[in-house]
């Protein structure tokens, strides 16, 4: 499996990027500077944002320029003030960083009571007017205790509980903060937000450092959430001695200051203005062409080679950056197989597989819809991937890992209705193929324009994915389809039955015993029924290799009808005989029909002891 968050771990080629960004916050040379990280999201906007902190933190070790601070807004939603909790964040930071360096910790200390003072006075409410406190507590001294003694719904009727609420909010301040508020009586708000920035300037010269602040995950905030931020960051943008790296979908942006402006009505030039008077330098996350696609999928897959233990950390590692160099020099020829399997070098045999899957998908996971060479759902399909794989081994599914990538590609981009199509065309067959897509891979094969079997076959998707390799037209594609959708399939949506026959159908495959009234009900629908019924749950119980729950299941129509017993002792005959399983034995010793079945199993050498043993001591032998 592969983790499904931020890395500074570049499989994109991302670095060049990164570096050109370090690169200008390095010769901004303490000027202010602000930085847009745009993309969609999945494209690799936050794994961007860590890679240029990490590449100026790489330049950085001995000179101790750089005061990096890493926020992400969504962590505070609906916890904290998103605006407050920038400035709080700076401010704690800030006096670590002093605290480290034995220097200016009483700057540093200051601009943390004065962000303390913020916050206490954001909380001013009705309570603070003149006719609450009438002279008691007056000014804004006395607005700021009422409303940390949490009245905000008090008005000029508060009582004299009320009153007391605040003197005792009042008792509680801590003796520093009460210090300042007495100091800032008569100070408006824009003068104290004045005085902030001035501190924080002064601070960040007297360490002589400038402040990275790496904002991550706005496009994840409500609106409310993302606007708060990007006003906090505006009380310290364009400051000397800092730098915003913000990472967000700029559409969403767009959209969040849409929303907190409710019924104003905005053009989409305000808009755009307003998030582009914030940001200084926009840098947009590419989109991944054919060749980045490429690599990145075999650089996955190889990590998946190296914990399977059959190359190296350093070979593995050797060969990453030998591939990223082919990327990056795409207009040289691209990553062809001959380069990828030279980058692995005597390993490139243990990575057949793996080279030949990135080569043919890659070019898929660029066009398709539903992936659009997103690295983030390229991850989580190969991830899904893996817990099928895993599946498919625990059940005992022989699957071809070729096989069970071009099953799910298909699932992933291809329409509903065109998956529907194949699956009831496998679902319909015994052998489980699907000979129409034989027919259409011969034609294929030959330079032939097939004709496809059904409207929802057409299109570029499919006509490209038939193309891949391996071909699927001879493969029983059960086990495959019972680990994709059509486990989430009714399997009566492609039966000829009458809606009491799906309905039982949908009930019997929930029974985990013999169940009576099963039986009941399917007397009541009749033999020919019942019949297509038995089909059905044959299907499913071979998919599932024939275990026990869905021998049971089918067990009740020849319990209902007799008569359809050598269907069901037809399909036990297909069970292979290492795989016969005793608990079924007591369910079936008394019926008339399994009495040859019975006596074949228990003279069968190849029937496993325990059901040979379960046939002689209850009676099942002739």
């Amino acid at each position: 499996m592969w983790h499904d968050i931020e890395t500074i771990e570049d499989l994109l080629n991302f670095t060049v990027i990164a570096d050109t960004a370090a690169q200008l916050v390095r010769e901004s040379a303490g000027q202010p500077l602000s930085i847009g990280v745009s993309g969609s999201w999945g494209a690799g906007k936050s794994s961007l944002v860590k890679m240029i902190g990490a590449s100026l933190k790489e330049t950085d070790t001995d000179k101790q320029e750089y005061v990096f601070l890493e926020f992400n807004a969504w962590l505070y939603q609906g916890y904290d003030d998103a605006r407050m909790a920038l400035l709080q964040s700076v401010a704690d930071r800030l006096v670590v960083e002093a605290n480290t360096r034995k220097s200016q910790v009483d700057k540093a200390i200051d601009f943390l009571k004065r962000v303390n003072w913020l916050r206490v006075g954001k909380l001013l409410t009705p309570i603070a007017s003149g006719a609450l406190l009438g002279g008691t507590i007056g000014g804004p001294l006395g607005a700021v205790i009422g409303a940390v003694g949490g009245l905000c719904k008090a008005g000029p009727d508060a009582s004299v509980n009320d009153i007391e609420k605040v003197q005792e909010a009042y008792a509680s301040l801590q003796p520093e903060l009460a210090g300042m508020l007495k100091e800032k009586e008569n100070k408006s708000l824009p003068q104290e937000i004045q005085e902030l920035r001035g501190v924080f300037e002064d601070l960040l010269a007297s360490l002589k450092v400038t402040l990275v602040v790496l904002v991550d995950d706005l496009d994840r905030c409500l609106p409310d959430t993302a606007i708060s931020t990007l006003e906090a960051m505006r009380l310290l943008l364009f400051l000397p001695r800092t730098a915003f790296i913000i990472a967000a979908d700029e559409q969403m942006i767009r959209g969040a200051v849409r929303a907190h402006f409710g019924n104003v009505d905005l053009n989409d030039e305000l808009v755009t203005s307003y998030f582009d008077k914030l940001i200084q330098v926009p840098l947009k996350v590419p989109r991944l062409g054919v060749t980045e696609v490429k690599g990145y999928l075999l650089l996955l897959l190889a990590e998946l080679v190296e914990r399977k233990g059959e190359i190296s950390r350093e070979e593995r590692l050797a060969a990453q950056s030998t591939i990223l160099e082919a990327v990056r020099q795409s207009w040289a020829g691209g990553l062809t197989r001959k380069k990828m399997e030279e980058a692995y070098g005597t390993n490139a045999g243990k990575l057949n597989l793996e080279i030949d899957i990135a080569d043919q998908v890659a070019s898929l996971m660029v066009s398709a819809h539903g992936i659009d060479g997103n690295p983030r759902l390229i991850k989580r399909f190969l991830n899904n991937l893996m817990i099928r794989d895993v599946v498919a081994k625990s059940q005992g599914l022989s699957i071809a890992f070729d096989q069970l990538i071009k099953i799910q590609l298909f699932e992933r981009c291809a329409s509903p209705a065109a998956f529907e199509y194949l699956a009831k065309q496998v679902m319909d067959r015994e052998d489980g193929k699907a000979n129409f897509i034989a027919k259409i891979e011969e034609a294929l094969a030959k330079g032939d324009n097939p004709v496809m079997p059904d409207a929802s076959w057409n299109g570029p998707f499919i006509s490209d994915w038939l193309k891949l390799n391996p071909r699927l037209g001879d493969v029983d594609l059960r086990p495959l389809l019972y680990l994709s959708r059509d486990r989430a399939l009714s399997l009566a949506s492609f039966d000829e039955l009458s809606p009491e026959g799906r309905a039982l159908l949908e009930g019997l495959l929930e029974a985990d015993t013999i169940m009576t009234p099963l039986v009941d009900q399917l007397k009541t629908l009749g033999e020919a029924e019942a019949d297509r019924i038995l089909s059905r749950i044959r299907r499913k119980a071979r998919s599932n290799q024939w275990d026990r729950l869905s021998l049971v299941q089918a067990l009740h129509v020849p319990k209902a009808f007799p008569t359809l017993g050598p269907a069901y002792v037809n399909m036990l005959n297909e069970i292979p005989a290492t795989n016969r399983l005793a608990p079924l034995i007591p369910l079936i010793r008394h019926e008339e029909w399994a009495k040859d079945l019975l006596e074949r199993w228990g003279a069968d050498e190849k029937s496993p002891m325990q059901v040979r043993n379960a046939i002689t001591n209850l009676g099942g032998k002739s």
